[in-house]
């Protein structure tokens, strides 16, 4: 108990830090994309494809390296590799002027291949440690309260990152890769591993082939579960749903809506919709958190079906709102469902995964994700180029309803687990 209760802080911490130093690089990114580095519309979106592609590329590698060579080691491996990556980010303004004049575009796509594998490491890996040193009994309130947690930090983080940007653009990614860098030294002295058996006990097989029969246990288990099979297609559709959404939604609330004529300028408007949504969302998941059975497979199946189509309709709502008003609501809508079904769907998807192939079955579903966002994200945005920003965000509502299918499945398996257990 007391091994969870450590592991359960370090959990929290983690949290914590990961979600302040990503809030403090992210919320102000563009003012330095743009105005300091001058990129282009074209250029932006060459960024995010290559940082989709590296995921979908080395998702699978790492998760399998999880399950075989440790989470502890691959979640600090990773920790590192972003550090250095945002790091890198940081300097490129530097390095493209004065003697060194390196092009910053060249800097930047490199700096994004670091972040895409770092964040391998880390994706999957910090869940299915923390399932196994606490239990799935447990992992479902500690994921709820690390929300809370997450959110918290978040909001400190969008100050934060203003007020460095005000100072220097370039400011708030140096900031945040040295929170990485600290966070690699914390989790070396802090993060203990008790639960994970490592696959190679008791055997002399070569890494490559460790790796191979780790990916191969983990597709397997994916086979054999309807459900697992049914969730890692869905992901793709949410994945293009999600990078579509992503993309468009302040573009079309420039553009299409228009911001109230006022002394409010359309920056400020965004660090209010960012701050109200943190608010209102930590104040969903307390919420939830008191009303929501997360040891319950129909309940957390029950919750992501309704949280799947607020989000569903949040979306459709933007693109058919005639007003400010009713577009910021919509807004604010998606932004607490999504805010809740964070540690919801982590406690479904994990009551459903096995210890020993959980990382990589985690890194499958992230690498279904990927795939959706690197393939399906540039559908979403053809159909805003060829006909308007609305269609695109239509087609981006419409793509998560197949996913209402698959939680409206696991209700039923869920019953029919109960009615049998009963029987029995």
């Amino acid at each position: 108990m007391q091994h969870s209760h450590g592991a359960a802080r370090v959990y929290t911490r983690m949290k914590f830090l990961t979600s302040l130093a990503g809030s403090t690089m992210f919320t102000t990114y563009t003012i330095y994309y743009v105005k300091e580095l001058g990129f282009t519309p074209l250029q932006l979106m060459l960024i995010g494809t290559v940082l989709e592609l590296t995921v979908l590329i080395f998702e699978g590698i790492t998760g399998v390296v999880a399950d075989t060579y440790g989470r502890r080691r691959s979640v600090i491996i990773g920790m590192f590799i972003l550090g250095g990556g945002f790091t890198l980010e940081g300097t490129a303004v530097w390095l493209s002027s004065g003697s060194v004049m390196l092009p910053a575009f060249g800097i930047i796509l490199a700096a994004q291949l670091l972040f895409g594998i770092g964040w391998t490491f880390i994706s999957g890996a910090d869940t299915a440690w923390i399932v196994d040193e606490v239990g799935e009994q447990g992992a479902g309130g500690l994921f709820m309260s690390a929300q809370k947690i997450t959110l918290a930090a978040s909001l400190a983080g969008i100050g934060i990152s203003v007020g460095l940007s005000t100072l220097m653009p370039n400011l708030p990614y140096l900031a945040g890769g040295m929170m990485y860098w600290i966070l690699g030294v914390y989790l070396l002295a802090r993060m203990q591993e008790t639960g994970f058996v490592p696959r190679t006990e008791g055997r002399r097989e070569s890494p490559i082939r460790e790796m191979r029969k780790a990916w191969q246990d983990g597709a397997a288990v994916v086979r054999r579960s309807p459900l697992l099979i049914a969730m890692v297609l869905i992901t793709v559709f949410t994945g293009a749903a999600s990078e579509g959404y992503d993309r468009l939604w302040e573009a079309y609330m420039m553009n299409g809506i228009g911001f109230p004529a006022g002394p409010i300028s359309p920056a400020l408007w965004f660090g209010i919709f960012s701050a109200a949504a943190t608010l209102l969302g930590m104040a969903a998941v307390h919420a939830a958190e008191r009303r929501i059975n997360m040891n319950s497979g129909r309940t957390l199946s029950l919750s992501l079906l309704l949280l799947t189509a607020i989000r569903a309709l949040g979306i459709l709502g933007l693109a058919l709102s005639p007003s400010f008003g009713g577009a910021a609501a919509a807004v604010l809508m998606v932004s607490i469902a999504s805010a809740v079904a964070e540690p919801v769907y982590a406690t479904w998807l994990n009551r459903n995964l096995e210890s020993r192939t959980r990382a990589t079955v985690l890194s499958m579903v992230s690498q279904a994700d990927a795939f959706g966002q690197s393939a399906g994200g540039p559908a979403v945005g053809w159909i805003g180029s060829r006909f308007s920003i609305r269609a695109s965000l239509l087609a981006a509502g419409v793509l998560l309803f197949p996913v209402l299918g698959v939680f409206g499945r696991g209700i039923k398996d869920a019953g029919d687990d109960a009615l049998n257990r009963k029987a029995g």
